[in-house]
């Protein structure tokens, strides 16, 4: 059986890298791990459709020295190769990719464009560095691109298929060889399902004759993995958020399993005095479109009367360790708040930052301070300077998930805020 290239990648997008991201993005773990699963086989397969294109090979064989594997969630964004691949393999269908996954796994686009990213720069990643270590040349990386074809559909979670990706007619033209298949379940990295190999020599007989045992056997073996499948994931303890306004609440009403129950946020047209701006509902813009509506910043006494409510930010991320580079789809909100105070001139507002509670104190109050100083300086170059009376980073002062916990449950924890001030 040749060589699934997959088993080259899964390594790169453990779990690890799916609570990073989670904790990057503001996302659940489970929708990063459901778009992963969807768009790692969609990159495959469009890679596998372009396994003759000169610049597909060039770029496979030149990811072996570009590092793109040592830094996947901060260095996939921006880069050549990973931009150049997604236009040769999918052209003008990025944008109708991203929607698909987004919606499926219940993600932001913002998201789902990042995690094409990083998935397309951890595949031809993967596959440089097995070229190069098994000094394979281009004919050998097309040769094996071109075995992925038979594998592609199996390998998309339940739910999706390559149809549902909007990812073009090539789509179509696939044959699975279903008999000879090592699957994968990629929504959840822990579970594997093995279907049966068919013994050399042996025939299958597709007549009517009903005389292979094949016929009845390879059904029944298939219903036994699909019954195995279930059967872990009803005995996995999971433990899942739910988002709720600003706070996060925990979900577990039976004693030994956890049910998951998680709000998905959409963006929606939030109404500033008639333009729309793209938010989520009751998230940092309607709130704060709410309250200066309702005149409750022009009746607020001082700025003690309003110091206890903060507007966190729901899209705005810096890349991590970093205090002046944003993740992709931040300057969008941004560019609200900046609407918002043009539309509300006389209200004032201060900026807050906060990480968690790892690491050292003095270096998250930092870090934290730049981050606030950062939006700050972005504000004053927008022309709403005047309206932004300071901005504070306060480290781990306010966190209340202990050092100790996961990072997704850490994730809380570091963020950027905004809030109203006199």
């Amino acid at each position: 059986m040749s060589l699934n290239v997959i088993d080259l990648i899964k390594g790169q997008l453990g779990p690890a890298l799916i609570s990073q991201a989670s904790s990057q993005f503001g996302e659940s773990e489970s929708g990063i791990s459901k778009a992963i699963g969807g768009l790692l086989p969609a990159v495959v397969g469009g890679l596998a459709n372009n396994a003759n294109n000169p610049g597909v090979l060039d770029a496979i064989t030149n990811a072996s020295s570009s590092g793109i594997l040592g830094n996947l969630l901060g260095g996939t964004s921006n880069n050549s190769i990973v931009s150049s691949l997604l236009s040769s393999i999918f052209g003008d269908k990025v944008g109708g990719l991203v929607n698909s996954i987004a919606t499926f796994a219940g993600i932001s686009n913002n998201t789902s464009s990042s995690l094409l990213n990083l998935v397309t720069g951890a595949t031809v990643g993967s596959i440089g560095k097995y070229a190069a270590d098994n000094n394979l040349d281009k004919s050998g990386i097309s040769s094996l691109l071109s075995d992925q074809k038979g594998i592609i559909s199996t390998l998309l979670p339940a739910g999706l298929s390559l149809a549902s990706l909007n990812i073009g007619d090539w789509a179509k033209g696939y044959s699975f060889d279903n008999d000879k298949i090592k699957v994968t379940s990629h929504e959840d990295p822990k579970v594997e399902v093995t279907r049966s190999t068919t013994p050399t020599g042996t025939h299958i007989d597709n007549n009517d004759g009903g005389g292979s045992i094949w016929k009845w056997l390879l059904p029944l073996l298939l219903l036994l993995a699909a019954g195995y499948f279930l059967w872990k994931q009803c005995n996995k303890t999971e433990t899942t958020t739910t988002t709720v306004s600003e706070n996060t609440v925990a979900v577990s009403p039976s004693d030994s399993v956890s049910v998951t129950t998680t709000t998905t946020k959409v963006d929606e047209n939030i109404d500033l005095n008639g333009v729309a701006l793209k938010g989520y509902k009751d998230g940092m813009e309607d709130k704060m479109i709410t309250f200066l509506k309702t005149d409750g910043y022009k009746n607020a006494a001082d700025d003690n009367a309003l110091k206890s409510t903060w507007y966190d930010f729901d899209h705005v991320n810096f890349k991590l360790g970093s205090s002046t580079e944003l993740e992709a789809g931040s300057q969008g909100q941004l560019d609200n708040l900046v609407a918002i105070l043009k539309a509300f001139p006389d209200a004032k507002i201060k900026i807050g930052g906060y990480t968690d509670k790892t690491g050292n104190e003095a270096a998250n109050v930092k870090l934290s301070q730049a981050r606030a100083d950062y939006i700050k300086a972005a504000l004053e170059k927008a022309g709403v300077g005047a309206q932004v009376l300071g901005a504070e980073g306060y480290g781990s002062k306010f966190a209340t998930v202990d050092a100790t916990a996961s990072d997704a449950e850490r994730a809380i924890d570091r963020k950027m805020s905004v809030r109203f001030a006199k």
